[in-house]
């Protein structure tokens, strides 16, 4: 029974990335939104809702290495998996926009992360530690003023995708299609993310259910299981993107996912209950470093402005590279 519920779980994951792709495109066609935005927003916040119950559960839990290695191995596995994965499908194009704004924003989230998550340590090395408790902690940690750092940020950064999501629209018009109704489009939408999200949480959950049967650790699981199968919903809508040749959608969802993933989710969880990031290795950090870094040089190698098919097989041994030493780890 419960492989029969992980196998409903996938097919629940795959018909709601079909509903939202289809009628996340129709509306940003209509609100004059460019589908690299909507993708950026309005998919890669609802892709990233398995993230934020596993996560929360887990902050609420108190249990730091679930929350923390969630994200860290959802962020990994998003880049070099799911846009591995999708650009051999069909090589991704980057606008000037992607290159200099977006690419870099999730750099520089991600720089925020591992600064705001060894900040013990630096201010330590510093000798400035205990006159920042309030917010470094008493370890390395996010604590709830971080937590609440990132959620403002969160604020801002929608705001701002928003503003320039119609100047988008403008420079990299959509070919035409069939237009749908308004009310279609979002009945879509809403079956959509709700068959990702009843699909991605009972997958996860039966996935965890077996794992633990077989006696494999919390952590592995957090970075592992736990990635993998709240990070579907990504890449089921990626590869149905790349399929029907939405590229811009693809990677507005991965990059929206990513930014969503730190700022809301790891800091609502940090709100909740402060994360200890004790439990993350220096390998851990350098991956999710590396992934984002990866995504921007993307821009200057081989085809530029585009994640090519070369770049694909290069994310995807990355990703290769990543759980052979997590296995050796074990």
């Amino acid at each position: 029974m419960t492989y029969l519920l992980l196998i409903l779980g996938l097919v629940l994951v795959v018909v709601g990335a079909e509903f939202l792709v289809d009628g996340s495109s129709s509306i940003a066609r209509k609100a004059g939104l460019s589908e690299f935005v909507i993708g950026l927003t309005i998919v890669g916040i609802g892709t990233s809702t398995p993230e934020m119950v596993v996560s929360f559960s887990g902050a609420i839990k108190g249990i730091s290495d679930v929350a923390v290695g969630n994200i860290l191995g959802s962020n990994i596995f998003n880049v070099f998996l799911i846009l591995g994965v999708t650009a051999l499908i069909m090589p991704i194009p980057m606008t000037k926009s992607n290159v200099n704004v977006d690419s870099v924003l999730n750099i520089i989230v991600t720089s925020l992360l591992i600064i705001f998550g060894l900040s013990y340590s630096i201010c330590e090395f510093f000798g400035i530690e205990d006159n920042m408790a309030f917010l470094v902690g008493h370890e390395n940690m996010l604590t709830r003023a971080s937590g609440i750092i990132f959620l403002l940020l969160f604020a801002a950064y929608m705001l701002k995708s928003f503003k320039i999501g119609r100047k988008q629209a403008v420079e990299t018009p959509e070919a035409p299609e069939k237009e749908k109704s308004l009310f279609l489009s979002v009945i879509l939408v809403i079956l959509g993310l709700a068959g990702l999200i009843y699909g991605g949480n009972l997958f996860v959950d039966k996935a965890v259910e077996i794992a633990k049967a077989n006696g494999i650790s919390e952590k592995f699981i957090a970075v592992t299981i736990l990635a993998g199968g709240t990070s579907l919903p990504e890449l089921v809508t990626c590869i149905v993107a790349a399929a029907k040749k939405k590229g811009q959608l693809a990677l507005g969802n991965i990059l929206g996912s990513n930014i969503s993933n730190i700022l809301l989710i790891l800091g609502g969880a940090a709100v909740i209950h402060p994360l200890s990031f004790t439990g993350m290795t220096t390998v851990d950090l350098v991956a999710i470093m590396a992934s984002s870094i990866m995504i921007w040089l993307c821009a200057f190698t081989f085809n530029k402005r585009c994640i090519d098919r070369f770049d694909g097989i290069l994310f995807l041994l990355c990703e290769a590279a990543y759980m052979a030493y997590l296995i050796v780890k074990l």
